[in-house]
């Protein structure tokens, strides 16, 4: 038997069954993302950055932000 906490208990869904729903939401929202064309943030453990993903499979590292298509969204106006 597993141990949850009292807002589980106090709901009746265990904190496996959370993490799942957790989970599930996730690949759900990365879904729609891919099909409205929006990029996916992402983390590469290899090269310790982040990076956003493109449904083209185009990665833009969080060091090359300034050459995205998203650059004038993130400076501040003047």
């Amino acid at each position: 038997m597993t141990e949850g906490n009292e807002l589980d208990s106090t709901c009746g869904i265990s904190d496996e069954e959370l993490t799942e729903r957790f989970k599930a939401a996730i690949r759900i929202d990365q879904e729609i993302c891919r099909i409205k064309g929006l990029p996916i943030a992402g983390y590469d453990d290899e090269t310790k950055c982040a990076y956003l993903e493109y449904p083209d499979g185009r990665r833009v590292y969080v060091k090359d932000w300034k050459t995205s298509w998203n650059h004038c969204f993130c400076r501040s106006k003047r």
